[in-house]
């Protein structure tokens, strides 16, 4: 963001140390115990029940709220643990209104679905509180696989290999593993620096070993990969976020919102961030949505998250509109930019409304103009493929557990086609270690 500080009306320290330490508090508070026994107190322990068949990881959630009800909150945490091995941190970020919560019975009958979601956590850091890891790993095999990318994928199949007694190396790209749980989630999701005591606890299992500053394709390639070790997992995440494609997109003051997140993340002092007076956000999903709320929450006097199709496409569920609304947040669907206007930087945007015709999103000619000293990119990212593999709706073709058309390549999280979510990454992660794992011992 250093380049923000050189456009008008961006700058840092808006607000002071005390407010943003208000602003950037736990979304999330955690239960207290006995707050946890109320709420497990409602859930009807239902048979084939429905938010488990929501729950991409498949955890036993009546199981492990009936132990919290027992007063058992720490095997409520094996019992997640052992299908989510990253259950603390989709208990802080995962959409469950979207999934469990929207398949409680209670939701359905109330509107008031059981908070499966904060009783996840009120387990998994009960259990990662007072034990030490609680998984032990079998005999080494003497089998090494090679994971490449320590996002949530990459994590969740180097533990599970680690687990069966496989010897797992991870190479990672940036300087600490967590992959978006580290660098591109809101500031307010996940606090206290959770990310990383994840990772320190989840490599507890032993067997892990991590070497940073290592990207395929600089000194790193998939035929060097397969030849030292016995099989590959590809836990790749995405690239670069895509281009605005309109006049005035190399401006000053624009950005992407993975980066404005991601430095959000990093620092420690978050009143040295910039952020402009009128900050405008193109997108529609969570991210755009993290770096808004953010950009209120340091001090922007006006954000607007601007959508070019309707509310209801939006890839931002329902809650995180509102939570958005409810941060000051403006958002305006069926617009999409046209110019970023400015002598040099960014001073004002001009968006045109649209509208589905026949199917086909087209412009209306009626435009609109809005102040933006700052605008940020969150239409998506592009996936850099790694060659070699087939690639299927631009991202790697998969079958089965995460097989590619490379033998002894396995792949999963963002960079294989299906939802782009922390637990469906980690579900991906551990099939793709159990298929890896009769591969290497002939079942």
């Amino acid at each position: 963001m250093a380049q923000g500080q050189m456009v008008p009306g961006v700058q840092a320290g808006r607000l002071s140390s005390d407010e943003l330490q208000s602003n950037f508090a736990d979304l999330h508070p955690p239960y207290a115990p006995h707050e946890a026994a109320v709420a497990a107190d409602r859930c009807y322990f239902c048979h084939d029940a429905p938010c488990v068949t929501a729950c991409p990881t498949a955890i036993d959630i009546p199981l492990f709220i009936r132990q919290i009800q027992a007063g058992q909150a720490e095997a409520a945490g094996q019992t997640i643990f052992e299908q989510n091995i990253l259950g603390g941190m989709c208990a802080r970020v995962c959409p469950t209104e979207t999934l469990c919560e929207e398949a409680c019975v209670r939701e359905a009958a109330e509107g008031k679905p059981v908070e499966i979601g904060r009783l996840q956590r009120h387990a998994t850091d009960e259990l990662m509180t007072r034990q030490g890891h609680p998984f032990t790993r079998a005999p080494e095999t003497g089998k090494r696989v090679a994971v490449v990318g320590a996002g949530p994928a990459g994590l969740a199949c180097a533990h599970r290999l680690a687990m069966k007694g496989h010897a797992v190396t991870i190479f990672e790209a940036k300087e600490k593993p967590g992959g978006l749980n580290e660098y591109g989630i809101a500031t307010y999701k996940t606090t206290e620096n959770f990310a990383q005591r994840e990772v320190e606890w989840l490599l507890g299992i032993g067997g892990i070993q991590i070497e940073h500053g290592r990207a395929l394709g600089d000194g790193l390639t998939l035929d060097g990969l397969r030849g030292e070790f016995d099989a590959v997992f590809l836990g790749l995440g995405l690239g670069s976020v895509n281009a605005l494609s309109c006049d005035g997109d190399e401006r000053d003051g624009v950005a992407d919102a993975v980066s404005f997140i991601a430095d959000l993340r990093q620092t420690s002092d978050l009143s040295q961030v910039p952020v402009g007076r009128n900050v405008v956000v193109i997108g529609g999903g969570m991210t755009a949505v993290d770096a808004a709320v953010q950009a209120r929450l340091l001090g922007a006097e006006n954000v607007t998250l601007a959508y070019r199709r309707s509310r209801a496409r939006m890839g931002a569920s329902k809650f995180e509109q509102d939570l958005a609304a409810s941060k000051g947040v403006r958002i305006i669907d069926n617009v999409m930019p046209v110019a970023i206007h400015g002598n040099g930087a960014a001073a004002e945007i001009e968006m045109e409304y649209t509208a589905e015709i026949d199917g086909r999103l087209q412009g209306t000619g009626e435009r609109l103009r809005l102040p933006a000293d700052q605008v940020f990119r969150a239409i998506g990212q592009s996936f850099v493929e790694p060659g070699g593999i087939e690639i299927e709706h631009g991202k790697i073709k998969v079958s089965g557990s995460g097989r590619t058309s490379m033998d002894g390549v396995w792949a999963g999280g963002d960079c294989t086609p299906g939802e782009d979510l922390t637990v469906v990454a980690v579900a991906e992660g551990r099939d793709a270690a159990e298929d890896i794992h009769l591969a290497l011992t002939d079942g």
